[in-house]
């Protein structure tokens, strides 16, 4: 079949120069890399997306993953760059990336990808259709996250604008983690600068919180934090050792920072925490509010403890949100990656009555909450970090049947995840939580994916 031609455009809501400058910018790739599709960066050399930086990627999953060494060839701002595959799965690969004006502020990219696939011409005969298939996926999403992103931080910038700011320097705890390093590649893609807060130090301030000590002076300067850290819920039983290092890495951590940053010559303006829509434990078929009462049980004791650890910030004037979030949905990470398997192979059906309550929120939809949080200073107080419609726990598992085309019928008895799980099964998956975002909602604000099946069918690829 020879070499063939993918071509796909999409209309950018901002200048050409924008876009091209934000594709340039670092994290842009772990951005445009689908959440269906297995791919790590194993190297880099040169600079970003100019010609001769380099990049190695590891696709698929052991034991057929792959290496794909790319190389950019070209680049000519804010009209164009491209690379092309040295070594990789495919004959030939040569991916041009290209910027149009298109009048009142807006731009127009083409992605165009001319590619030979191996072993011509059977490769061609019997894979083509699939690989046209994957681009066809991979490139909507691209596309669709590029859009999503940019009127992000297009809005970011209005806030921050209106009082003389066009950027902000961050500082990230838990950076390494699922949304903490999605929120790193979202952020600097907006042009701000991001610190992780580590035990183990590089490119940022250190800190110990089981030792009570963190480098105060290195906290000097920046503008915002975000405070992810601590310890898994997931991954077992709750014994009573997990049970504390839970409670002790969240209190002592928040607490620890909370006292260091209030003592700071430049301290931040504003301080975003993560919290937990456990905060209200088990409540049934009660609708939740930013207004409901604390639970009773040891995620609501723990959510509540969490946020009130970080009350010197608060005093000290510094902006104060706890953004209570639900299930964070993403399948290269948290509770969906855990739910796949069993889905995938048609057991992914209720758990115990199926008729609890979860409250959800797409990965994405987090990192514009966060950015949100961080530049709008009307934002304070708590949030509950949730889509707009819970939904029930026997709903979820036929969204995401449906998502995968398998069977969702297959039940998990309730005395199966007691039974496996202890403690953990009531407080994870068979307890109610109708949790919804009614400060957001008053806001106005917009969710990139407000509808569970239509998140769901994005991220796992499925259309």
């Amino acid at each position: 079949m020879g070499h063939q031609v993918f071509e796909r455009g999409v209309d950018l809501p901002v200048p050409r120069e924008e876009a091209f400058a934000w594709h340039g910018r670092e994290g842009a790739f772990e951005r445009l890399v689908p959440p269906f599709e297995p791919v790590s960066v194993r190297a880099r050399t040169g600079d970003g997306i100019e010609a001769g930086a380099t990049v190695e990627l590891v696709t698929g999953k052991p034991p057929l993953a792959l290496s794909w060494l790319a190389r950019h060839t070209v680049c000519e701002p804010p009209a164009r760059f491209e690379d092309v595959q040295e070594r990789g799965p495919f004959a030939h690969w040569h991916h041009q990336h290209i910027f149009e004006e298109a009048g009142s502020g807006r731009s127009r990219l083409t992605d165009r990808v001319e590619y030979a696939l191996p072993a011509a011409p059977l490769g061609g005969f019997f894979a083509g259709s699939f690989v046209r298939s994957k681009l066809d996926r991979m490139f909507e999403w691209r596309h669709a996250t590029t859009v999503f992103d940019l009127l992000a931080h297009q809005r970011a910038a209005k806030a921050l604008s209106s009082r003389g700011q066009s950027t902000m320097r961050i500082l990230i705890t838990g950076a390494s983690g699922l949304v903490g390093s999605s929120l790193s590649a979202f952020l600097t893609t907006g042009g701000h600068t991001v610190a992780p807060l580590s035990r183990s130090g590089g490119r940022g301030p250190t800190w110990d919180p089981a030792a009570g000590t963190i480098d105060r002076a290195a906290l000097e300067g920046f503008d915002g934090v975000v405070h992810l850290a601590g310890e898994s819920i997931a991954g077992g039983r709750w014994s009573a050792r997990k049970k504390r290092a839970i409670r002790e890495s969240r209190v002592q951590g928040t607490r620890l920072l909370a006292e260091a940053l209030v003592g700071l010559d430049r301290p931040p303006s504003v301080f975003v925490g993560a919290s937990a829509a456990g905060y209200y434990d088990e409540r049934g078929e009660e609708v939740l509010t930013e207004e409901s009462a604390v639970g009773n049980g040891f995620r609501a004791e723990v959510a509540a403890e969490w946020e009130d650890a970080a009350r010197p910030v608060r005093d000290a004037g510094i902006r104060l949100v706890h953004l209570r979030f639900g299930i964070v949905l993403d399948p290269r990470g948290g509770a969906l990656k855990e739910m796949l398997l069993p889905a995938k192979l048609g057991l992914g059906g209720p758990l115990g009555s199926g008729k609890q309550w979860w409250s959800w929120i797409a990965l994405d939809d987090v990192l514009e909450l966060v950015l949100a949080a961080l530049t709008d200073t009307s934002f304070s107080g708590p949030y509950n970090a949730v889509a707009p419609e819970p939904v029930r726990q026997a709903d979820f598992a036929r969204a995401l049947g449906r998502a995968l085309s398998r069977p969702s019928f297959v039940p998990t008895p309730a005395f199966a995840l007691r039974l496996a799980l202890g403690e953990l099964a009531d407080a994870l998956l068979l307890s109610s939580g109708r949790v919804v975002p009614a400060r957001l909602l008053e806001r106005g604000h917009r969710w990139r994916w407000p509808e569970l099946e239509p998140a769901l069918r994005a991220m796992l690829g499925s259309g």
